[in-house]
């Protein structure tokens, strides 16, 4: 009998598929916007995908699979970009989108399932509360809110709250162990830190409560300027305006706008540089007046369309974050990006050297966001992609240049991170999954407690599924 109809036998009542298409489908993301993740990790495939209904069954599934020796990869909405929900050892992927519901609302905060979709939760309690998330990736419509949780970082909205893990924005996060006997563990304060952005290696989450914010029917704008770094000045000049309520501000490079945002064309030209804006309805006003002044032209914005220009158009939020690259692989899927980090005390320049520095081959596309009390420029450049020793070359020149290369062609958190070992999420990890059966792969620590990253060096996962000759 194979492990997985033993885990069958011992977990009747739980879904279990086995179908080679179901299994393949849900043992993918995003991944292959990474052509070196591609070629890594295009073989990987579950054994099956099991599919609780609540958190008994989770602890249910969990300890099974503890006592069989079976890897088990947590799943939500599979919208990451780097192989966070694919399971590299094979095993079971846990897919949490059957547990969705949004347990309570009540002064300013949102208790709930890990399955539930992000807009899901928005639509509930907008009308009820008149209150929103304080962030989402721009992948909002599809993601869960514990995929974000464990594979997310930021989003719109953090240029007003921060990112996702700064200190307030998770409230409390609820995970259950793999062990022999599972146990539920309520983590709060900084204690979040070791398993949010873990993948789901340090635990299963199977409720999380979040801190609301007023909700606005935001006005949607896009100004263009004539060069990138007017655009970036004038980016990094408003930001800075805590007066002005934003959501949303970024900005993207020609000639991307243009040849990328196919359903806002009509109101762009070939050469704009652009910054998409989310701006409550108060701050259009002052936010117009000095974006005019900075030499910006109002190219588009929502509450002054004609029901005829408003046709075809998606929301703002699907030219920013992940979805610029997105766009942008709809024109030319052999682009992919790069995550990187602008030095806090001299942003603009390095922002303008690396437009010099590779004309063409990248493309500017910057979030500005909040983070411990700063401002900070986050870049997400679009990458004409030649060959993995061309990548190397850009990652090394940005990192000699002062900038911190968070590598999105990694399936490695702490490649991922750019980081050291962290002992605390190492500690989680033992405490939590004896065993190593969550996510196994993701986590260099568990393999080395003293490694130290280079940005140079690539550690592969040593028990990395096999492809089938």
């Amino acid at each position: 009998m194979t492990r997985i109809a033993e885990l069958a036998r011992k977990i009747p009542d739980i879904a279990i598929n086995t179908a080679e298409k179901a299994v393949r489908t849900k043992s993918r993301d995003y991944f292959f916007w990474s052509p070196i993740l591609k070629a890594q990790l295009d073989h990987v495939m579950a054994d099956a995908v099991v599919s609780p209904k609540n958190e008994s069954e989770v602890m249910r599934t969990l300890a099974a699979c503890w006592e069989l020796d079976i890897p088990v990869t947590p799943r939500g909405g599979g919208t990451g970009n780097y192989g966070q929900a694919m399971p590299l050892a094979g095993g079971g992927v846990l897919d949490m989108m059957s547990l969705d519901h949004v347990r309570s609302i009540d002064a300013g905060t949102v208790v709930v399932e890990p399955g539930a979709r992000l807009s899901a939760i928005e639509d509930l309690t907008r009308p009820s509360q008149g209150l929103e998330l304080r962030m989402y990736p721009s992948t909002v419509e599809t993601a869960s809110v514990g995929g974000f949780i464990a594979g997310g970082s930021g989003g719109v909205g953090s240029i007003r709250w921060g990112m996702l893990r700064e200190p307030g924005n998770i409230l409390n996060l609820r995970v259950v162990t793999m062990e022999e006997t599972p146990r539920c563990v309520d983590l709060t304060g900084d204690a979040i830190d070791a398993a949010a952005h873990a993948f789901g290696a340090n635990g299963v989450i199977t409720e999380v409560t979040l801190p609301l914010a007023p909700s606005y029917d935001w006005v949607e704008m896009l100004v263009s300027y004539p060069t990138w770094s007017q655009a970036l000045e004038a980016g990094w000049t408003v930001t800075h305006h805590e007066g002005l309520w934003l959501k949303e501000l970024a900005a993207v490079e020609a000639p991307a706008p243009y040849q990328y945002f196919a359903r806002y064309r009509k109101f762009l030209e070939s050469g704009d540089n652009v910054l998409c804006i989310l701006a409550a309805p108060n701050a259009v006003a002052p936010l117009s007046d000095k974006l005019k002044r900075q030499g910006g032209r109002i190219a588009y914005q929502s509450d002054q369309l004609s029901d005829t220009d408003r046709k075809g158009l998606t929301r703002l939020h699907h030219l920013t974050w992940n979805h610029t690259t997105l766009q942008a692989r709809r024109v030319d899927p052999e682009i992919t990006y790069l995550q990187v980090g602008i030095p806090v005390d001299r942003p603009l320049e390095t922002l303008d050297a690396i437009s010099r520095q590779f004309p063409g081959e990248l493309i500017g596309h910057v979030e500005f966001v909040r983070a411990s009390g700063r401002v900070y420029a986050s870049s997400l450049p679009l990458l004409h992609y030649q060959n993995a020793e061309r990548l190397l070359e850009i990652s090394l020149w940005l990192e000699a240049a002062g900038c911190t290369c968070y590598n999105p062609h990694s399936y490695r958190l702490e490649e991922g991170m750019h980081s050291d070992v962290d002992p605390v999420q190492l500690q989680m990890k033992k405490d939590h999954d004896p065993k190593g059966l969550l996510n196994p792969g993701k986590m260099i620590a568990w393999e080395n407690a003293e490694y130290r990253f280079d940005p140079a060096v690539h550690r592969p996962f040593p028990g990395l599924q096999k492809a089938k000759s």
